[in-house]
Protein backbone atom coordinates (compact mmCIF):
# COMPACT_ATOMS: atom_id res chain seq x y z
CA UNK A 1 0.00 0.00 0.00
CA UNK A 2 1.05 3.29 -0.96
CA UNK A 3 1.60 5.90 2.07
CA UNK A 4 0.16 9.16 1.94
CA UNK A 5 2.80 12.44 2.52
CA UNK A 6 1.57 14.80 5.00
CA UNK A 7 -0.32 17.86 3.16
CA UNK A 8 -0.76 20.78 4.88
CA UNK A 9 -3.88 22.75 5.57
CA UNK A 10 -5.69 24.17 2.38
CA UNK A 11 -6.23 27.71 2.44
CA UNK A 12 -9.52 28.68 2.54
CA UNK A 13 -10.95 31.63 0.55
CA UNK A 14 -14.21 33.02 0.15
CA UNK A 15 -14.51 31.14 -3.36
CA UNK A 16 -13.20 27.83 -1.88
CA UNK A 17 -14.62 27.88 1.10
CA UNK A 18 -18.26 26.06 0.10
CA UNK A 19 -16.12 23.33 -0.86
CA UNK A 20 -13.96 22.84 1.73
CA UNK A 21 -16.78 22.70 3.76
CA UNK A 22 -18.29 19.83 1.87
CA UNK A 23 -15.07 17.88 2.58
CA UNK A 24 -15.72 17.74 6.22
CA UNK A 25 -18.89 16.36 5.39
CA UNK A 26 -17.51 13.93 3.04
CA UNK A 27 -18.50 15.16 -0.53
CA UNK A 28 -16.96 15.88 -2.90
CA UNK A 29 -18.00 19.81 -4.92
CA UNK A 30 -17.38 20.74 -8.13
CA UNK A 31 -18.97 24.31 -9.95
CA UNK A 32 -21.64 24.34 -12.81
CA UNK A 33 -22.03 27.13 -15.14
CA UNK A 34 -25.98 27.67 -15.08
CA UNK A 35 -25.24 29.68 -18.59
CA UNK A 36 -23.73 27.43 -20.60
CA UNK A 37 -24.43 24.13 -18.26
CA UNK A 38 -20.94 22.94 -18.27
CA UNK A 39 -19.08 21.62 -14.85
CA UNK A 40 -15.61 23.14 -14.45
CA UNK A 41 -12.60 22.91 -12.27
CA UNK A 42 -10.55 24.26 -10.35
CA UNK A 43 -13.73 26.32 -7.96
CA UNK A 44 -14.18 29.66 -8.80
CA UNK A 45 -16.88 32.24 -9.22
CA UNK A 46 -16.77 33.04 -12.59
CA UNK A 47 -17.13 30.17 -15.45
CA UNK A 48 -13.57 29.82 -17.17
CA UNK A 49 -15.05 28.64 -20.30
CA UNK A 50 -17.94 31.58 -21.30
CA UNK A 51 -17.35 33.96 -17.75
CA UNK A 52 -20.41 33.94 -17.03
CA UNK A 53 -21.23 34.62 -12.45
CA UNK A 54 -24.25 32.16 -12.78
CA UNK A 55 -22.79 29.60 -10.79
CA UNK A 56 -23.67 26.52 -8.65
CA UNK A 57 -22.01 23.67 -6.48
CA UNK A 58 -22.87 20.88 -7.25
CA UNK A 59 -21.97 17.37 -5.82
CA UNK A 60 -20.17 15.16 -7.73
CA UNK A 61 -20.26 11.21 -7.53
CA UNK A 62 -16.54 11.02 -6.51
CA UNK A 63 -15.87 8.44 -9.22
CA UNK A 64 -13.59 8.77 -12.48
CA UNK A 65 -10.77 7.00 -14.28
CA UNK A 66 -7.08 7.44 -14.06
CA UNK A 67 -6.34 9.71 -17.33
CA UNK A 68 -2.61 10.05 -16.85
CA UNK A 69 -0.13 9.63 -13.47
CA UNK A 70 3.49 9.91 -12.56
CA UNK A 71 4.90 8.07 -9.12
CA UNK A 72 7.21 10.07 -7.60
CA UNK A 73 9.69 7.40 -5.70
CA UNK A 74 12.71 9.82 -4.64
CA UNK A 75 10.44 11.81 -2.21
CA UNK A 76 11.65 10.56 1.11
CA UNK A 77 7.58 8.48 0.87
CA UNK A 78 7.10 7.46 -2.49
CA UNK A 79 3.53 8.51 -3.83
CA UNK A 80 1.22 8.89 -6.61
CA UNK A 81 -0.27 11.84 -8.98
CA UNK A 82 -2.67 11.65 -11.24
CA UNK A 83 -5.07 13.29 -13.43
CA UNK A 84 -8.69 12.15 -12.93
CA UNK A 85 -11.40 12.57 -15.37
CA UNK A 86 -14.82 12.41 -13.34
CA UNK A 87 -17.51 10.64 -14.27
CA UNK A 88 -18.87 14.38 -15.07
CA UNK A 89 -16.45 14.99 -17.83
CA UNK A 90 -13.94 17.49 -16.08
CA UNK A 91 -10.50 16.60 -15.15
CA UNK A 92 -8.74 16.96 -11.72
CA UNK A 93 -5.15 17.13 -10.21
CA UNK A 94 -4.71 14.64 -7.17
CA UNK A 95 -3.12 11.58 -5.60
CA UNK A 96 -3.73 8.08 -5.91
CA UNK A 97 -3.86 6.13 -2.54
CA UNK A 98 -4.52 3.20 -0.31
CA UNK A 99 -2.46 0.75 -3.09
CA UNK A 100 0.11 -0.67 -4.40
CA UNK A 101 2.16 2.24 -6.27
CA UNK A 102 2.89 -0.66 -9.17
CA UNK A 103 -0.62 -1.41 -9.60
CA UNK A 104 -1.85 2.21 -10.87
CA UNK A 105 -2.83 2.09 -14.79
CA UNK A 106 -4.16 3.97 -16.94
CA UNK A 107 -8.16 4.33 -17.47
CA UNK A 108 -7.93 2.49 -13.55
CA UNK A 109 -11.42 3.24 -12.08
CA UNK A 110 -11.23 5.47 -9.09
CA UNK A 111 -13.19 7.24 -6.68
CA UNK A 112 -12.52 9.75 -3.88
CA UNK A 113 -11.96 9.36 -0.27
CA UNK A 114 -10.72 12.01 2.66
CA UNK A 115 -8.39 12.25 4.78
CA UNK A 116 -7.17 14.52 7.23
CA UNK A 117 -4.48 17.32 6.95
CA UNK A 118 -2.27 18.06 9.59
CA UNK A 119 -4.71 20.47 11.12
CA UNK A 120 -7.79 18.44 10.56
CA UNK A 121 -9.34 19.45 7.34
CA UNK A 122 -10.15 16.91 4.96
CA UNK A 123 -8.50 16.68 2.11
CA UNK A 124 -9.81 14.84 -1.09
CA UNK A 125 -7.60 12.01 -2.67
CA UNK A 126 -8.53 9.10 -4.87
CA UNK A 127 -8.26 5.55 -4.80
CA UNK A 128 -8.35 2.20 -7.11
CA UNK A 129 -12.47 1.90 -6.68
Amino acid sequence: MSETPKVPTPRVNPETKPFWDATQEGKFLIKHCNACSEHYWYPRTMCPLCHSTDTTWRQSSGRGKIYSYSVMRRAPVPYAMAFVTLEEGITVMTNIVDCDLDSIAIDQPVRVIFRQSEDGAAVPYFTPA
